[in-house]
């Protein structure tokens, strides 16, 4: 059941190195709106609203940031954002998703397309590498929390399909249907994590030269510093020491 994690930290890196606070806050916001706007404006009955408040928590947004981005809309005169996925191959053939929150989809397609394009990659059909991720709940904990033995455990008995643990914390893989309640217990026993989102997961990984290294980690960089880009998957692994150097 438990393995070692595929994400080689990529997920993560725009939480730990954007420096400008405000437009991290800016997209925190705009998903906080849109899930309140797309369900009920309780997190206790709202699953993706629950998740992307626990995500601006985990990045220390204040607190007034987030009540006033849930009133935003409630109040009917929210942005209409619309949710893309884009997919295509960045540098080495590696699969590359991105999801987007705009309100120009003209400007969102040409941006990161611009960006693949630029990095010797290519923009490809809705679809085209979707197939190689597997998209599942993801409920992660510090490490602190609990060993791993035990966070096994309370996993497997909370109907988690998947757990890995590292240095950086535990990692609880769900099917989507499952997200809600496999959190719940684990919230119960351990307290609040601190993430709990529907991700994509690569099935498997490939392992790309320094050279291509680098360009990746600057074309995964470029599309997280976009306004409108909220989240990149991409199926690579590269050296300790390339990360080391990148500051991954």
């Amino acid at each position: 059941m438990a393995g070692h994690s595929q994400f080689k930290n990529i997920m993560h890196r725009k939480g730990r190195q954007d420096a400008q606070k405000s437009k991290l806050f800016g997209k925190l916001a705009r998903e906080i709106t849109v899930a309140a706007k797309l369900g009920m404006p309780d997190p206790a009955f709202n699953p993706r609203l629950r998740a992307a408040i626990t995500a601006a928590r985990q990045e220390n947004m204040p607190r007034d940031n987030i009540e006033r981005a849930v009133k935003k809309a409630l109040g009917g005169d929210a942005e209409i954002y619309d949710e893309i996925r884009y997919e295509g191959y960045g540098p080495g053939g590696v699969a590359v998703i991105v999801e987007v929150l705009t309100d120009n989809r003209n400007r969102a397609a040409s941006d990161v397309r611009s960006y693949f394009s630029k990095s010797g990659g290519n923009l490809a059909e809705t679809g085209a590498v979707s197939f190689m991720f597997d998209h599942v709940g993801l409920v992660e904990f510090d490490a602190k929390v609990a060993t791993e033995d035990a966070m096994l455990e309370a996993a497997i008995d909370a109907g988690a399909d998947d757990v890995v643990t590292g240095e950086n914390g535990h990692e609880i893989y769900t099917t989507q249907e499952s997200m809600r309640e496999v959190a719940k217990a684990l919230e119960a026993k351990f307290g609040e994590p601190r993430k709990a989102a529907l991700v994509w997961k690569p099935q498997n990984t490939i392992m790309v030269d320094d050279e291509n290294g680098e360009k990746l980690m600057r074309l995964v960089d470029t599309l997280n510093e976009h306004d409108d880009v909220q989240n990149v998957y991409a199926n690579f692994e590269i050296s300790d020491a390339l990360m080391s150097k990148l500051g991954a």
